[in-house]
């Protein structure tokens, strides 16, 4: 079965992106950086594409311009272990111009949309208790960064 890798348009600053997104992910790696060259649409020797690894997932950005933008059609969830994994993708997606939504969604300062999801959240959702699941939704509905000891309580009826 062939590969499928997610390319990411950018304006200018897939490079930008890819360094910052190595630098949050565990085991990531920027693979190999492509430039214009002669008679092309950007200067010669700006970026073209980035190849890069997010813990062992391989991505492309491109340098194409202005022509699309990210909206949230489109995410990346981060499924993570506890609040405090939840807490460091959080705040270093956050950061320098991203922006909170609701419900574990954000945007990071170039446009992209992800999912900051706690495992436990799954859990409760699909919890046998039709009760205990739907109470722990509606926290979740109420939220911008889930919350695990919130969504806890709220399942618990507390």
């Amino acid at each position: 079965m062939p590969s499928i890798t997610p390319n990411l348009w950018f304006d200018s600053d897939a490079l930008e992106a890819a360094e910052l997104y190595v630098s949050i992910f565990p085991r990531s790696r920027i693979v190999d950086v492509t430039h214009y060259g002669p008679d092309a649409p950007r200067p010669e020797g700006t970026v073209l594409t980035v190849e890069f690894e997010l813990d062992g997932t391989r991505f492309v950005g491109i340098n194409g311009g202005p022509d699309f933008t990210f909206d949230e059609a489109v995410s990346f969830e981060i499924s993570c272990v506890d609040q405090a994994e939840v807490d460091h993708y959080w705040d270093a997606l956050t950061a320098d111009g991203g922006s909170e939504s609701r419900c574990g969604w954000l945007k990071d300062r170039f446009g992209l949309s992800w999912q900051v999801v706690p495992r436990r959240l799954v859990e409760l959702i699909q919890d046998p208790d039709p009760a205990r699941a739907r109470r722990a939704l509606q926290a979740m509905y109420g939220m911008r960064r889930l919350d695990v000891a919130e969504l806890e309580r709220a399942a618990d009826g507390a």
